[in-house]
């Protein structure tokens, strides 16, 4: 029995991975309810872009379950188009849905400040102009971005098919010393087994986007129950 909230997420249509990690991460009284935004062609600036018209579409369906909170999962849509992009798709989601929204950059940035990073190194599983505009949002916003790496992948399906250890590398492969975290970006990833894993073997924080979006819902909510294996952001409610 739901007793404490509901969250609702909206996905990008051919991601495989939200569900899995959402349903995984969700605390006890908690539920989790998703539907899908359309989405065509390759991953790229042109198509993520498209992502915020969708995202009213969906957010009125959702809307008729009551979720107490709302997100727009998925972090490149949300960053694309620069800084304070995933400030106008929160205000679209919240007028068609009348409740709270938030997206999965503004978890992520809001993450960032929680844990007083300054620099990070970003992996991805993005094509370079897609991590051109990753890196320049950041940045923007008064992060020094170390390093930043994607696997140069198109095919959103593919995204979702990349093994724990390849992301587990890359991650590894882009981490400085100097940097105060490592930050994994898009939803599509399979990143909750190696969050722990890589902070103990880093000796520093990871953020990757689902589990910045699940704090976050759960931080909007009012639910502020640390959990375990999910890295220092869930001991930082």
């Amino acid at each position: 029995m739901v007793w404490r909230a509901r969250i609702g997420a909206l996905l990008v249509a051919p991601d495989t991975v939200p569900e899995i990690e959402f349903i995984r991460m969700v605390p006890k009284g908690v539920s989790v309810h998703f539907t899908r935004m359309r989405f065509e062609g390759a991953v790229n600036v042109e198509t993520l872009s498209r992502l915020a018209d969708e995202a009213e579409k969906a957010a009125k369906l959702l809307a008729e379950m009551k979720p107490d909170v709302i997100a727009f999962c998925c972090t490149s849509g949300s960053f694309i188009k620069g800084v304070g992009y995933d400030k106008e798709i929160i205000t679209k989601i919240e007028r068609v849905a009348n409740t709270k929204a938030t997206t999965t950059t503004t978890a992520v940035v809001n993450a960032l400040n929680r844990l007083k990073v300054k620099k990070l190194s970003i992996a991805t599983p993005y094509i370079d102009e897609v991590n051109v505009a990753c890196k320049k949002f950041f940045e923007e916003l008064g992060f020094e971005v170390l390093d930043i790496k994607g696997l140069g992948i198109r095919d959103d399906l593919e995204i979702g098919r990349q093994t724990p250890e390849t992301i587990y590398r890359l991650a590894k492969s882009v981490d400085k010393e100097e940097a105060d975290c490592v930050f994994i970006s898009c939803t599509n990833l399979n990143t909750i087994d190696i969050i722990q894993p890589l902070e103990y073997d880093l000796c520093k924080p990871v953020i990757t986007s689902n589990q910045a979006t699940m704090w976050e819902c759960l931080r909007l909510v009012g639910v502020k129950e640390p959990l375990e294996n999910l890295g220092a952001l869930f001991k930082s409610f």
